[in-house]
């Protein structure tokens, strides 16, 4: 799967250097699935859940961060909305369910 943007990580790192490791090594994961929908992505990545309205919501490193996603299985793209700690995804909820 393509991911799009790694930069998206990359300034997430700089923010929280102890998810290095993990969010190099989910998107390695990630660039190398090949799913065609939330079954098969959970072979990969088996906490993933769909968060409606159209989210892809990963937890990565213990369940300390969430890398939250929109996918386009059928162009195999994978697109990072957000990486956020267990605290920021817990408030980003709290506003997606206000909507």
């Amino acid at each position: 799967m393509r991911v799009i943007s790694k930069k998206v990580l990359e300034e997430f790192i700089d923010e929280h250097a102890a998810a290095k490791s993990s969010l190099l090594t989910w998107y390695r994961l990630a660039s190398k699935c090949d799913a065609d929908n939330l079954a098969g992505l959970r072979k990969t990545f088996n906490t993933v859940d769909y968060v409606s309205p159209h989210y892809y919501v990963f937890d990565v490193g213990g369940n300390h961060f969430r890398v939250v996603a929109a996918i386009h299985f059928n162009r195999q793209m994978l697109f990072v909305r957000h990486v956020l700690t267990h605290k920021q995804y817990d408030q980003w909820t709290d506003a997606i369910r206000r909507k």
